[in-house]
């Protein structure tokens, strides 16, 4: 026989239901994408979920004006636009439907090691969260150790190595790039 919970196992166990466990969070899309994409942090993923929540619901007020505010209307749908393609969220700036489309994995396409591996400087992304956290990447001139950082269309063309990294160095010595300068540091 079982025997009976305490009253601080019982706290501790209020919301998990282990019987029907799949029913109960109803977040296995959830946990999918965060294996995916490699979030690390759970709160990351529900912040990315409520921003794409915010935008599609400011789509829709926008698209549900009335005809007396046509102007406005076009103003601010092409603001919401423009910074979302700015961001890379979405790809086209014709029209607000590709913002009633925004889900939270497009945000988590534009995190630092998923670019890292769209442009093919990791494998995979176990790989680039590893690179990431132990510093040897940067973003313009800083380097970056945070994985959950959103990187916008303009910034994406400075994504590289830092100077003093081994990576970088294999990379020179790869494509027979490296100076002979660099060989006497």
């Amino acid at each position: 026989m079982v025997r009976k919970l305490k009253y601080h196992e019982q706290k501790l166990l209020r919301r998990l239901d282990l019987v029907n466990w799949e029913a109960s969070g109803g977040n296995l899309a959830e946990v999918r994408a965060l294996r995916r994409y490699r979030v690390g942090r759970r709160e990351d993923y529900v912040h990315y979920k409520a921003l794409a929540r915010a935008v599609r619901a400011l789509a829709r007020r926008l698209r549900d004006l009335g005809p007396a505010s046509a102007a406005f209307r076009a103003r601010c749908a092409a603001a919401l636009l423009e910074k979302l393609h700015g961001l890379g969220l979405v790809n086209s700036r014709q029209s607000l439907a590709v913002c009633e489309s925004l889900s939270a994995a497009a945000f988590c396409r534009r995190r630092l090691p998923c670019l890292l591996v769209k442009l093919r400087m990791a494998q995979n992304l176990r790989h680039a969260v590893t690179f990431v956290e132990q510093g040897h990447v940067r973003v313009g001139p800083e380097v970056v150790t945070d994985p959950a950082l959103l990187v916008p269309r303009a910034v994406e063309d400075f994504i590289t190595w830092v100077d003093a990294s081994r990576l970088r160095q294999k990379v020179l010595d790869y494509n027979q790039e490296r100076d002979d300068f660099d060989l006497a540091a």
